[in-house]
């Protein structure tokens, strides 16, 4: 494969440009921002070498000298996204900054629907999702746990950040393929399960189902989903 390193290595280990030569055409901002545009646009799998090559306007090779892996442009991609994490100065109140922050990182992928496919520890190391992890260290600070807790804390929150938006994303974009709209949809199959659990072969669903009044807030059930997460490491709740 072009571009192949004979070891691992980190693209943000490697230098931008040597210290020799004329200076480069392209950023690697440059680059990011081109993959960022295609992704949205077309979605994740729009992107390739090829695509963004064009996108700047040059060869496929001479994009390889900048970027050697495919996976090297994704973690640029994602270091590009992450600069829109709005890093404010902690309240005090930890739990409110992380809730904030969750919202925020949803609001993002919102934005940019490819993103959670990208959700890695792989990708984790970039300059700006280093900034952004040390900005919730810094929210955690008045909770008194270890750091290596506090960590675990805020992937635990990215995560179901992640799994939530991106069944939110895919249902919406479920939505926008159908013939019919969403409520006639949910109509229908709101009658089905009513019939099936109206059989009475489902008494615990039923029971749920009688608890339920009206539509489910799903923003209700997506804030208490974070809330619960917190409450795990909250010694005053635990």
């Amino acid at each position: 494969m072009a571009g192949r390193a004979a070891v691992p290595e980190v693209i943000w280990a490697r230098p931008e440009r040597t210290g020799r030569g004329p200076k480069p055409a392209y950023t690697r901002a440059d680059i990011a921002a081109a993959a960022v545009r295609i992704a949205d646009a077309e979605g994740l799998d729009g992107v390739s070498m090829r695509r963004v090559a064009a996108e700047l306007g040059c060869g496929t090779m001479s994009l390889y000298n900048y970027v050697p892996r495919k996976e090297d442009l994704y973690e640029l991609m994602i270091d590009a996204i992450g600069a829109e994490h709005v890093i404010q100065e902690p309240s005090g109140d930890w739990r409110a900054d992380m809730l904030r922050n969750a919202m925020e990182t949803r609001a993002i992928m919102h934005r940019h629907t490819w993103v959670p496919r990208l959700m890695s520890g792989v990708y984790g190391f970039s300059p700006n999702s280093l900034r952004y992890l040390e900005h919730c260290l810094e929210c955690l600070e008045p909770l008194d746990l270890p750091y290596a807790t506090k960590t675990e804390l805020v992937a635990l929150l990215n995560g179901v950040v992640t799994t939530y938006t991106s069944n939110e994303i895919a249902t919406a974009e479920r939505t926008r393929s159908m013939p019919w709209s969403e409520e006639e949809e949910n109509a229908v199959r709101i009658a089905y399960l009513g019939s099936q659990v109206a059989t009475g072969a489902y008494p615990r669903l039923a029971a749920a189902f009688m608890e339920q009044s009206g539509p489910i807030d799903l923003e209700g059930v997506f804030r208490r989903a974070l809330e619960r997460v917190l409450d795990a490491f909250d010694p005053e709740r635990r």
